[in-house]
């Protein structure tokens, strides 16, 4: 395996930073729009009643949690939602998107760390995190942070970039992700680092099956990894035990 991509939290931070007027619409772009149907499953899966308080880990701008807002066939909103981030730029833009969908009431988006979180123990029914962990330092102190977050029983989804397992299409994959995507990226976004580091910390995070140990070992049960679109996704759900 490849040397990990250097991770600290300053570091990515501002390469996120220098990237978020562009963010959206690169993620648009590059999964050719599919990313919306992900965010939807993972909110899904999260069987929402419509009375539980939700944390969005690695917010961003804030898609997820506007979506677990969102309701819809798939089930009702979440009664309010929390996300935090560590991005200062990619928060405003996030809270420009909140206020226009009339949401500032029900969703807080606050400044914060994944390896602790601004929340109390127990004090949360559902987590998401939506290709974020790949970004943490220590994604275990990410987990285990995640799981004293939520009440028992409360539920977790996590969506992350994986290799798809058919092999011709595993091919391409890898290419259009190491050659292809960064060359988008830094044309549109003007930033050299940020889509090359991209498929490096892809290529370095743990395969499906040690990312759940990851997760079981966190205080997690009925651990799951349900591959998306081929496996280009992965949908990681559980539950605290």
């Amino acid at each position: 395996m490849a040397s990990p991509p250097d991770k600290t939290p300053d570091r990515i931070a501002g390469m996120f930073d220098a990237i978020a007027p562009r963010y959206d619409l690169l993620n648009r772009v590059l999964s050719a729009g599919i990313d919306k149907r992900w965010r939807a499953r993972a909110i899904r899966s999260l069987q929402l009643t419509g009375r539980e308080t939700g944390l969005d880990v690695c917010t961003g701008t804030a898609d997820v949690a506007l979506e677990a807002r969102r309701g819809g066939p798939s089930g009702p909103p979440a009664a309010r939602v929390l996300g935090v981030d560590f991005a200062g730029a990619m928060l405003s833009l996030g809270k420009r998107k909140v206020e226009a969908a009339g949401e500032a009431g029900r969703i807080a988006l606050v400044r914060g760390d994944a390896m602790n979180l601004p929340a109390r123990d127990g004090s949360v029914d559902a987590v998401t995190v939506s290709f974020g962990i790949r970004n943490v330092q220590r994604p275990e102190v990410a987990c285990a942070e995640m799981a004293r977050t939520l009440r028992p029983g409360g539920r977790l989804a996590i969506l992350e970039f994986g290799v798809p397992r058919i092999p011709g299409l595993s091919a391409f994959y890898l290419w259009y992700f190491t050659y292809v995507l960064p060359r988008v990226g830094r044309a549109v976004s003007g930033h050299n680092a940020a889509y090359s580091y991209r498929p490096a910390s892809v290529g370095t995070f743990p395969p499906p099956r040690e990312f759940m140990s990851i997760l079981t070992a966190a205080g997690f049960t009925d651990v799951r990894a349900d591959p998306l679109t081929f496996g280009i996704v992965y949908l990681y759900t559980a539950r605290k035990a």
